[in-house]
C-alpha cells in the first residue's frame, strides 16, 4: 500500500478532512491544512463560479505563506471535490479553474470520468474517487482514479450501507493503491483502526462541523456536540438517496424522524442537490455521521487535530508497546 508522493511525509496525521456541502470553505480548508491534515471543500460551495477562482487563489496563497513562515512544518496539501455527473453544468468551468490553480488533490464523486482524471494528471495532481461498494470501486480505478474513498455505513450525509470491515476487505482483495475509509471516525483510535483494517488514511467530516472555522450555524454545531449515534437517522426521504441526518434538525423542521416515508432510490444525487428541495435538506436537515459522540465541544480545528493526534499516539503505544 503506497501513498502518492504528495501525501508522503506531509501529514501530521493520516487524515483527510472530508469536503462538507455548504459547510466547507477556505477558512476551514486552510485551518485543516495548517494543522497538518488535508483540507477539502466542494467546488459547488463556491457560488458563483467566479468565487471558486477567488477561493483557490486564497487557499493557495495562504498555504504558501504558511510554508514560507514555517519551513520546518509545512502545511498539508488541499483537495477540491468535484461532482462529475453529467448533470453538473458547472463541471467544465470548475475543472478549468482546478487545472489553473493546480489543486494537489481532486476528490471526484457521482460517476468516474476518464477526462477528469486525465486533466488532473496533466499537471501532476492526484485523484481520489468516493465509492459505496466494490463494483463502483472497480469502475473508478478502470477510469483512471489514483485512489479510492470507501464510504461505509455510519458516514454522514449520503452514505453507504456496507460494514467498513467488509468494504475495506473486498477492495483490498484486488487493489493495493491509496485507500481511505469514511464512516463514524471521530477519534484517534478510530483513525488507527481504519489503518489496521487496511486503509491508508481516515476520512473525517462531521467532527469538523463543530469548529469555529466551519461555515455552519451555531445550532448545527451544538447538535453535533450534544448528539451521539442514537441521534442519527438514516433515510431516503430528503433526497431520494440514502443519507444520515441529525434527528434534532428533522424535529426542528416539523417532521417526525421516526415516521419518515421512503422514496425510491435514485441512481445519482446531483440532480437533487441542485434543486430547492435538496438545498433545504442540507441547509435545514443537517447531515451527520454516527461517530459524533466523541465530539464534546466546539473547538478550533488545531485543537481538534491535536486531540486526534494524542489519541492516535496513545492507541499505537497501547497496541505496539
Amino acid at each position: 500500500m503506497a501513498l502518492p508522493n504528495i501525501l508522503k511525509d506531509r501529514l501530521r496525521l493520516p487524515v483527510i478532512g472530508a469536503p462538507l456541502f455548504i459547510v466547507s470553505h477556505p477558512a476551514l480548508t486552510i485551518a485543516q491544512c495548517k494543522a497538518g491534515i488535508v483540507g477539502a471543500f466542494p467546488a459547488l460551495n463556491a457560488r458563483p463560479v467566479s468565487q471558486l477562482d477567488e477561493w483557490l487563489h486564497e487557499i493557495t496563497e495562504a498555504l504558501a505563506a504558511h510554508d514560507r513562515a514555517h519551513p520546518d512544518r509545512p502545511a498539508a496539501p488541499f483537495a477540491v471535490n468535484q461532482i462529475v455527473h453529467k448533470s453538473n453544468a458547472r463541471l467544465d468551468e470548475d475543472m478549468a479553474l482546478t487545472v489553473k490553480w493546480k489543486a494537489p488533490l481532486v476528490i471526484t464523486s457521482l460517476g468516474a470520468r476518464e477526462d477528469v482524471n486525465e486533466a488532473v494528471h496533466g499537471y501532476g495532481g492526484v485523484t481520489l474517487h468516493d465509492i459505496i461498494n466494490n463494483r463502483f470501486a472497480h469502475k473508478a480505478i478502470e477510469k483512471g482514479a489514483d485512489g479510492l474513498i470507501a464510504v461505509a455505513a455510519g458516514a454522514g450525509g449520503h452514505a453507504g450501507s456496507t460494514s467498513p470491515f467488509a468494504l475495506i476487505q473486498d477492495i483490498r482483495a484486488w487493489f493495493d493503491g491509496p485507500l481511505l475509509l469514511s464512516g463514524a471516525i471521530a477519534t484517534g483510535r478510530a483513525i488507527l483502526a481504519a489503518q489496521v483494517m487496511g486503509a491508508d488514511l481516515a476520512y473525517i467530516g462531521s467532527a469538523f462541523v463543530a469548529t469555529p472555522e466551519a461555515r455552519a450555524i451555531d445550532s448545527y454545531k451544538q447538535a453535533i456536540v450534544d448528539g451521539d449515534a442514537s441521534d442519527i437517522i438514516g433515510s431516503t426521504y430528503f433526497t431520494g438517496v440514502f443519507g444520515n441526518y441529525l434527528k434534532p434538525s428533522i424535529v426542528r423542521s416539523g417532521l417526525d424522524p421516526d415516521n419518515l416515508p421512503e422514496r425510491e432510490a435514485k441512481a445519482m444525487s446531483f440532480a437533487s442537490a441542485s434543486s430547492s428541495s435538496e438545498a433545504k435538506a442540507w441547509r435545514d436537515i443537517w447531515g451527520s455521521g454516527q461517530g459524533i459522540g466523541a465530539v464534546k465541544k466546539v473547538a478550533p480545528v488545531a485543537e481538534l487535530v491535536a486531540r486526534l493526534e494524542r489519541e492516535y499516539t496513545q492507541a499505537k503505544r497501547a497496541i505496539c508497546g
